[in-house]
């Protein structure tokens, strides 16, 4: 059984460590949610919401003491953890509201005197969760998968047990018996899968493939949230100076880590050194500190392996003749910390321009022209977002068409809206989440006819 270890990212030192499950333990878990599925399953969707809403009231009641475990334990600054428990609740009220009627029955005619589909729930649902986002991300999941009237296991990354114990406390203050943390490492997932009804899962490429054909070899239903390498076009008529700034924002908020983050900056060529140069202007402002300090705006890495990793990533690009503008250096001080890192002329060969970057470096690809620009925004396995800047909308909705992403954002970074589907194409994955089609993703859509 191993250890679930955090580390507090902004000093290096271990702050907490709990053991893992054993075959054992994991059997009662599973046991228990199918008991507890029945239950919750023949409860109408209306009460299902009135029983998830206590759940928003306990992440709103006690939002500053879970930031400050996210915090601790992922490194990102206390307002970007606050905003991921806002985000959290008003997800929880989105469904609760909407859940009752999405879920109805639907009467469809046909030549039966009564046919139609009802949406009933798969089971158990398994989920393996990442550590970036560890209470967003596992309830993006989660609420509308229980809304449904499944019950869900979830095992969360080993980096981030305290915030995650926490959460399951809140579900349980909530009175919710639906939902359970399985301690377990990569060694009992399988057994999990093949003891679920479906499985969903966020984080690596890597690992989505190995998740996929475990669960394809035990027929599991599956939804899969990968990385991302996402464009962040400039066109000539853009307002350069307002997208340099935005794909700042996007780049290097929660120090770069979320795959939904603006990665690749593709610019023409009539506007590449104006927007370069605002790029690096207003990189170089962010204050790297301590993550619970309002000043600092560039927080530390979770883990000095995935520090490592990233300044790989940056020495390769290097080496293939990509240009440093900016960081580039590991600091000397304790903790997690990677300077704001800026590359540019990024081109086929580099590692950054193929691999998903996973920090607070930037990539800047210079097309020879726009449809140079799209294609170099499609030349990557990855397909989950991309954002166009244009003054041109009819135009840039025509080049929105012609990126192979899961969602094209005109003059805004990417980003998450509850209302709208969240997912890609490519290695990024296949399902949504989020929106309607995130609460159909694991239902049962059981056809009725009637003679």
């Amino acid at each position: 059984m191993n250890a679930f270890t955090s580390c507090n990212p902004a000093t290096a030192e271990v702050v907490f460590t709990r053991p893992g499950w054993s075959q054992a333990q994991l059997d009662d878990a599973l046991q228990r949610l199918k008991r507890a599925q029945s239950g919750w399953a023949a409860l109408s969707v209306s009460q299902r919401a009135e029983r998830m809403l206590q759940l928003a009231v306990q992440l709103e009641t006690h939002r500053e003491q879970l930031a400050a475990l996210v915090t601790l334990e992922v490194g990102k600054r206390t307002a970007e953890c606050l905003a991921e428990i806002d985000k959290s609740a008003q997800l929880i009220r989105y469904y609760a509201e909407l859940a009752p009627t999405l879920l109805a029955p639907q009467s469809i005619p046909t030549q039966a005197s009564q046919s139609g589909v009802a949406f009933e729930a798969l089971g158990c649902v398994l989920a393996v969760m990442p550590w970036n986002y560890p209470i967003w991300q596992l309830l993006r999941f989660a609420v509308p998968a229980l809304m449904a009237g499944n019950t869900c296991l979830v095992k969360p990354a080993p980096s981030v047990p305290q915030c995650t114990q926490l959460l399951l406390e809140l579900v349980h203050g909530a009175g919710l018996d639906c939902l359970d943390i399985a301690w377990i490492d990569h060694q009992l997932v399988e057994e999990a899968i093949r003891r679920s009804d479906a499985v969903a899962f966020t984080g690596s490429t890597h690992t989505g493939r190995i998740i996929a054909s475990l669960a394809g070899k035990h027929l599991k239903k599956t939804v899969l949230e990968l990385g991302g390498s996402n464009p962040f076009i400039v066109l000539a008529d853009a307002d350069v100076e307002a997208a340099a700034q935005d794909a700042v924002n996007s780049r290097f908020r929660d120090a770069g880590q979320s795959c939904n983050a603006a990665k690749r900056m593709i610019v023409v060529p009539e506007i590449a050194e104006q927007f370069v140069a605002a790029f690096v202007a207003a990189a170089s402002a962010l204050r790297p500190g301590d993550p619970r300090d309002p000043a600092t705006t560039l927080s530390p890495l979770t883990r000095a392996d995935l520090r490592e990793a990233l300044h790989a990533q940056v020495l390769d690009a290097c080496h293939q003749g990509a240009s440093l503008l900016l960081g580039g250096q590991l600091p000397p001080a304790p903790g997690f910390f990677y300077p704001a890192t800026v590359l540019d002329h990024v081109h086929a060969g580099c590692r950054v321009y193929h691999e998903e970057v996973f920090g607070p470096v930037a990539s800047i690809l210079r097309a020879r022209d726009e449809a140079d620009a799209i294609r170099l925004a499609n030349d990557t396995p990855f397909g989950l977002g991309a954002s166009i800047y244009t003054a041109d909308t009819t135009h840039g909705w025509e080049l929105a068409r012609q990126l192979d992403v899961g969602s094209v954002f005109l003059n805004r970074h990417t980003s998450s809206d509850l209302r709208l589907p969240f997912g890609g194409v490519k290695a990024s994955g296949y399902g949504r989440e989020l929106s309607e089609f995130g609460l159909y993703e694991f239902v049962n859509v059981k056809t009725y006819w009637q003679k």
